[in-house]
């Protein structure tokens, strides 16, 4: 019999693709409905430990406060009918008392109609006495007397008990934060202990074998577990008590016995990588069984963050992030913070919004609400909101982020000039005192950090050369660093120069080609000439720079018409070819002398470049373009950029 080959079983892999992806709000609201409603629990706390928690009932005040009625000023308790008539034409004088009323003294002497008592301020008033008159209103008449020149009115100076709080009054309710000025009124109350909401126990896992902790040395493609840190940092500041239990490599039996142990302890447990559907991802198939109902949901249509996964396993709520930071921090900030603050007795966060221009097209996936991270700056009609553009696996892009924008599932892009609404991570604008768009150079640090030592934020966005002038035509930054060649004048950067936009030298910087040292393709070859030899070898591969850059365009010019294998391999900076070359992902590509040296690699110098900065007369006599130029000029940045191997203009 002849066995004829059957197409392979692919509906267990199908079952590994995410064929039910919810909706980001469907996901929200089947994840709460398996949540809550549940029981807050609470502890009792001294107030001295109650700060930032949130209170688990309502208090009432058990006194009045003031508990009797005191006087505001330093000065005499009278009647105020005995000086109805005084005036600077007809004092009035009284008989004072034989006693002086302190804070703390309990009045013995009741004040009689002609009578005064000397009274401190926030002492009790004297029975009789229904009004104070300040010291500084008196003059003495004798040893036992004074005269009273001003006329008072009943209360006058006098606070009455309870006038602050009253006995029975709500004072202060559930889910209240308690912060300095809450500590203050229960003190006042004389209240010492306050039951609070219990803060959640969240236990934090990072997976992966690549996964090595921050101070330990860092082996040959491991990364440094950033998610770990940052997660347990964002429990705490949204009500939780984070237990970082470490990073398990992928080890199915270790990584289900550590996620048992953690539920067997905490609230709440957050693992951070796993979650997608390759073969090494576990987490998700371990806990269908650790409790019921299990997986909630598992795919997600956003972005950043569709591998999310949402379980609830015997009343605790069970999350998998993914295992890129900016994918884990946006998922973590925008569908587990509202669960934790809501375990935790905590308010729903307030986000502030602000309205922004998007300067730059801005492509997205049809089917996923995108969330793009966005850095503010101010333009001539307002707010500028620039993607930050680096990805959802760069920790940087929501670091340095203002706050995000949304797209619409059904939209494929936002186009250039959309007013936007941007969602800011912080209750308030942050724009920066200078900004910078345009090409990227590890010498423009050099420069700026005189600037930051003065306390003035400055912030650089790497978009090109051709990107940051057009930013600068549009009037969004103060500078663009620039560094293009004109192939008709031949000359750097002027002819690129429109009315509004004034050149200011920068330094010089040597392009040209990198390798690893030893490779004979490129020992002792000029730059042509080993251009010529990569192209003649068909397993030869390139790295390039990204379109716009000025890098792009002298790899372009050397390479004519042709597109070896790596050519659309388009890294945005320097650093990131040299990388790609010394990990031996390419062997070749263009990037500046002082990288290139920095990591050991070889190089062949093609031109010396100028990177030059077109800045916006408009905004040359701003404070913090002013002190650029400063710095720019100093002695101590031109000898920083010559020990890095720049030649300053």
């Amino acid at each position: 019999m002849t066995i004829v080959p059957q197409p392979p079983d692919r509906s267990a892999l199908e079952q590994e693709q995410f064929l039910k992806i919810l909706s980001r709000e469907d996901a929200i609201a089947r994840f709460e409905a398996a949540l809550f409603p549940r029981a807050i629990p609470s502890e009792l706390r001294k107030l001295a430990d109650a700060l930032g928690t949130a209170l688990a009932e309502d208090i009432t005040a058990p006194i009045d406060v003031p508990p009797f009625d005191r006087s505001n000023v330093d000065g005499f308790a009278v009647r105020a009918t005995d000086l109805a008539a005084a005036g600077e034409g007809a004092p009035r004088r009284l008989v004072l008392n034989g006693e002086t009323i302190h804070c703390g003294t309990a009045p013995t002497l009741p004040v009689a109609a002609g009578t005064a008592t000397p009274i401190a301020t926030g002492g009790p008033l004297p029975r009789g006495a229904d009004a104070v008159v300040m010291v500084e209103h008196t003059q003495p008449a004798g040893s036992d007397a004074i005269d009273v020149r001003r006329a008072a009115f009943p209360g006058q100076f006098v606070s009455y008990a309870g006038s602050d709080i009253a006995r029975g009054e709500a004072l202060l309710r559930a889910g209240t934060i308690i912060g300095s000025r809450e500590i203050g009124m229960l003190a006042a109350c004389g209240i010492a202990e306050v039951t609070v909401a219990r803060k959640p126990l969240v236990a934090v896992i990072s997976t992966g074998d690549e996964l090595v902790q921050p101070g330990e040395a860092l082996a040959p493609a491991a990364i440094y577990d950033t998610n770990g840190a940052i997660v347990a940092a964002a429990i705490a500041e949204n009500g939780g008590e984070a237990v970082f239990l470490g990073a398990i490599p992928d080890d199915e039996a270790k990584l289900e016995a550590a996620m048992r142990r953690a539920l067997a302890d905490a609230d709440m447990l957050v693992l951070s990588g796993g979650t997608s559907k390759g073969a090494g991802d576990l987490s998700h198939r371990i806990i269908a069984r650790l409790g019921q109902p299990g997986i909630i949901a598992h795919g997600v249509a956003l972005k950043p963050g569709k591998p999310l996964c949402l379980a609830v396993c015997d009343g605790k709520p069970v999350v998998i992030l993914p295992g890129f930071p900016t994918s884990a921090m946006f998922t973590f900030h925008d569908m587990i913070v509202p669960v934790l603050r809501r375990m935790a007795g905590l308010p729903p966060r307030s986000d502030a919004k602000v309205s922004a221009a998007v300067p730059v097209r801005i492509a997205s996936e049809l089917g996923r609400t995108e969330f793009v991270m966005v850095s503010l700056v101010e333009g001539k009609n307002g707010l500028i909101a620039y993607p930050t553009g680096k990805g959802s696996g760069a920790i940087t892009s929501f670091a340095q982020a203002d706050g995000f924008l949304r797209i619409d599932a059904l939209a494929d892009q936002m186009p250039a000039g959309t007013e936007a609404e941007v969602t800011l991570f912080t209750p308030h604008v942050r724009v920066p005192d200078l900004v910078i768009v345009g090409s990227h150079c590890t010498g423009l640090d050099l420069v700026t950090a005189q600037l930051a030592h003065a306390g003035l934020t400055v912030r650089s966005i790497a978009v090109g050369s051709l990107g940051g002038l057009a930013a600068a035509k549009r009037g969004e930054c103060d500078l663009a660093p620039i560094h293009l060649f004109d192939d008709k004048s031949e000359t750097y950067n002027t002819p690129y120069l429109v009315e509004g936009l004034e050149l200011v030298p920068g330094w010089r910087r040597m392009q040209g080609i990198v390798f690893r040292k030893g490779d004979k393709r490129f020992e002792g070859l000029g730059a042509k000439e080993a251009v010529t030899a990569a192209l003649t070898d068909p397993a030869c591969i390139m790295v390039n720079r990204n379109q716009g850059a000025g890098t792009r365009i002298l790899i372009d010019r050397l390479l004519g018409g042709a597109r070896p294998e790596g050519y659309w391999n388009q890294p945005r900076s320097h650093n990131a070819v040299a990388a790609a070359v010394a990990q031996h992902r390419a062997d070749w590509g263009m990037t500046i002398a002082p990288v290139a040296h920095a990591v050991g690699l070889g190089f062949i110098p093609l031109a010396e470049e100028h990177y030059d900065f077109a800045l916006v007369t408009a905004r040359k006599q701003r404070a913090a373009v002013q002190a650029f130029l400063d710095a720019l000029g100093s002695s101590e940045a031109r000898a920083a950029l010559e020990r890095a191997g720049f030649r300053p203009a």
